[in-house]
């Protein structure tokens, strides 16, 4: 009885705080502090249970939360499924409600696509003993943008205490070595403790708002790429020791235009060794912006490259 009474009580943590999509792109919300002993506040002031936020969110995203169904993984045949693939198999299409998918401790060898027609997904594992999805698959077998272990295409995803890695190779510098960790291609996603392993192209921020708590990143060159609209907030870039150059942000910004670009607020870059840069042009109008950030000596002095075209120094 003590047990299901802890599973009920943390269902409703769930439901009432942790599946919501913070309102951090929203006009009416104050900055993130300047003193890191206040970000957990301002936190807590703008992400705060439905109940609280009712008539200000999504009227979607309001009628979804109000109705909540909990799937649960185990790899030790404990709970509804076994593997990811199959709980999400029984989420129906065009899914209204959120959907909690309570992972079980253990490696999932899986390559998992969360599809557009069923948004309001949230992955949530144990903070204690955090799972791990995992699979091997580079650009050369299945092109860049679908070698991701984890990709979403669905709208108000979350996941809290997962780790997601690509175990392809490290790339030696030929062409179609790079490996997705995740592939976020939706609209108002969130991520909390999360943490995302890879050498190349680890986390393909491809597009859409998004929202990164106490994550860690790890990669090489280009490890957080993509078109999104972006805050990394209390998060760790860590570049991986090895190569003579490492590139940590690479945001496309082909437009001047674009309403789009990636805000690292009081997060910590990590490494040594003076290799990385703080991020790159990979088209000629990047947004990337480091606030209240700690840097190590891995980040080299010039902390920017301009992928060696001038006309991406405007």
């Amino acid at each position: 009885m003590a047990r299901e009474r802890k599973n009920i009580d943390m269902e409703t943590f769930l439901v009432t705080i942790l599946v919501l999509i913070p309102i951090a792109f929203s006009n009416d919300v104050t900055p993130i502090p300047a003193d890191a002993s206040q970000v957990q506040s301002w936190f807590n002031q703008h992400v705060q249970p439905l109940s609280a936020r009712m008539g200000t969110v999504d009227p979607a995203l309001a009628n979804a939360e109000a109705s909540v169904k909990v799937i649960r993984v185990a790899k030790d045949g404990t709970g509804n499924f076994n593997n990811i693939k199959a709980a999400l198999s029984s989420i129906p299409q065009d899914n209204k409600n959120r959907i909690i998918i309570r992972i079980g401790p253990g490696t999932y060898k899986e390559r998992i696509k969360v599809e557009w027609t069923k948004p309001f997904v949230t992955f949530y594992g144990d903070p204690n003993n955090m799972p791990l999805l995992v699979s091997e698959g580079n650009a050369n077998t299945y092109g860049t943008m679908d070698s991701a272990t984890l990709i979403v295409e669905a709208d108000y995803f979350s996941a809290v205490n997962v780790m997601i890695q690509n175990t392809s190779p490290r790339p030696t510098g030929k062409p179609k070595q790079q490996a997705l960790a995740m592939r976020i291609a939706a609209d108002k996603a969130s991520f909390y403790n999360c943490k995302f392993f890879g050498f190349q192209d680890t986390l393909c921020d491809n597009f859409g708002k998004h929202f990164y708590k106490d994550c860690y990143i790890e990669g090489t060159v280009d490890f957080i790429f993509g078109d999104g609209k972006s805050i990394y907030l209390n998060c760790e870039f860590h570049v991986i020791p090895g190569d003579q150059m490492a590139m940590i942000a690479a945001q496309s910004g082909g437009r001047k235009a674009e309403d789009e670009g990636f805000s690292m607020v009081h997060c910590k870059v990590t490494g040594t060794g003076g290799i990385a840069y703080l991020g790159r042009a990979w088209m000629r109008y990047p947004k990337v912006v480091y606030s209240y950030c700690h840097l190590s000596d891995v980040v080299q002095k010039e902390g920017w490259f301009n992928s060696r075209n001038n006309a991406n120094n405007a």
